[in-house]
């Protein structure tokens, strides 16, 4: 059996001693691996050789005189008792590190007013960081704020880990009781995600998430408001054409109609480059239609054939507004488009509430009485509406396909509105 507690407090002075005066080092055993390695700066570093599994290591207990003689002996026994267990006290001693660093870093989160390390919030913003990069900007800020005022108030400073079905139900429950049945449903999604990602992540090992949908009122789809009855749509007509506020509004408004975008960043932001009047076409830059990150910048130019009606329209607003980039400028802010809530205020005072008719209707509208009155192939309204829609081979439709189809489609859909805002109800076409 090894000697062992050889060294004495006398020894290991004189040793620190005359190591400090010759300027060498050395080293002392204490006997069954434990060595202090003496330094000629007056310390010294307390080393323990063992072996696990037939491999050698090595570990620090720390130094001289800081840690005692007898100190060192406690180290060396503990450990010892690490490797009776299975157990190697290098990694042990790792995994100690990680978690006090843990410790400390969540001490300074929560100092600091931020979400703690392993709680919902915490795991939450770093699924969001990773897939934000995914998403259009727009969604991307819905996702965030949606789960910053429903979520985390609630749930976001406790351990994720810890989240039972029932206490994210009632999360879910708010948002009903609010009155907000899909967003308790959109809030159920996100936070399934996340939960998802904890999994990955391994910090959980279940989706308390995933059966909640059943447990949620049942959400019921509503469509945006709009007028697809041929006589009321030339009722509508006519109301804007009569309309008494500004040429702008006027303008959009008409030109809505003809082209049936969607009002957001395609129609309200149009630029005066995007036009080729003389050529009758509209070219919408990728990065304003609605598509994912990639489809906005990688994806085609969206082509929009003009009716005669609808160059007459922007020919009469350019001298207007030629001197902005903007085709539909703000009426006090120059430099910037004007609203949806314009359009809608605007359709409001001519007596279409949001009970009949939004601006975003006008694609309905279209989609509608181009396919029963006018017995358009869905394909060709579907591209002009910038829908991919996969065909019966499951390829989408590309949004450049079918331009001669709607060159000629768009031309008749504006002279079936002049019809119609003359008060004449078109009879179905034959095909």
């Amino acid at each position: 059996m090894a000697t062992s507690n050889k060294l004495s407090d006398k020894a290991v002075k004189a040793a620190l001693k005359a190591a400090q005066q010759t300027g060498v080092s050395r080293k002392l055993s204490d006997g069954n691996g434990l060595v202090l390695d003496v330094r000629p700066t007056g310390s010294g570093w307390w080393r323990w050789r063992y072996w696990i599994d037939g491999r050698e290591g090595m570990l620090s207990m720390g130094t001289y005189p800081e840690v005692s003689i007898a100190d060192a002996r406690g180290r060396r026994d503990d450990a010892r008792k690490q490797i009776a267990a299975g157990k190697d006290p290098s990694e042990q001693r790792k995994v100690e590190k990680k978690v006090s660093a843990k410790k400390a870093e969540n001490a300074r989160l929560v100092l600091a007013g931020l979400p703690g390390i392993g709680t919902f919030e915490f795991v939450a913003r770093d699924w969001y960081a990773k897939r934000q990069g995914d998403w259009a900007a727009t969604y991307s800020t819905k996702i965030i704020r949606r789960l910053e005022a429903k979520v985390f108030p609630y749930i976001g400073a406790r351990p994720i880990a810890e989240i039972q079905p029932p206490e994210l139900l009632d999360v879910l429950r708010r948002c009903e009781r609010d009155g907000i049945v899909e967003t308790a449903h959109r809030v159920r999604d996100t936070c399934s995600e996340v939960f998802m990602y904890a999994i990955a992540e391994g910090s959980v090992a279940t989706n308390p998430a995933r059966d909640l949908a059943r447990a949620l009122s049942k959400h019921t789809t509503k469509h945006i408001s709009s007028v697809t009855d041929p006589k009321r749509f030339g009722e509508l007509l006519r109301a804007i054409h009569g309309y008494q506020g500004t040429p702008v509004v006027k303008s959009a408004l008409t030109l809505a109609a003809l082209v049936f975008l969607r009002p957001g960043a395609e129609l309200r932001h149009a630029r005066w480059e995007e036009f080729d009047l003389d050529a009758a076409t509209w070219e919408v830059p990728s990065e304003r239609m609605k598509r994912g990150k990639d489809g906005k910048a990688n994806g085609p130019d969206h082509i929009v054939p003009l009716s005669s009606q609808a160059v007459e329209v922007l020919r009469e607003l350019y001298p207007l507004t030629k001197d902005s980039p903007l085709v539909f400028q703000g009426i006090r802010q120059k430099d910037k488009p004007i609203s949806e809530n314009t359009l809608n205020a605007a359709l409001d005072s001519l007596g279409f509430t949001s009970a009949e008719h939004r601006a975003h209707g006008f694609r309905a509208s279209a989609r509608t009485m181009l396919a029963e009155r006018l017995n358009f192939p869905p394909e060709v309204i579907e591209a002009q509406l910038a829908h991919s829609v996969p065909d019966a081979l499951g390829r989408a439709y590309n949004r450049t396909q079918f331009l001669k189809q709607r060159q000629s489609m768009m031309q008749d859909w504006g002279d079936y509105l002049d019809k119609l805002r003359a008060g004449n109800v078109i009879q179905l076409k034959t095909a």
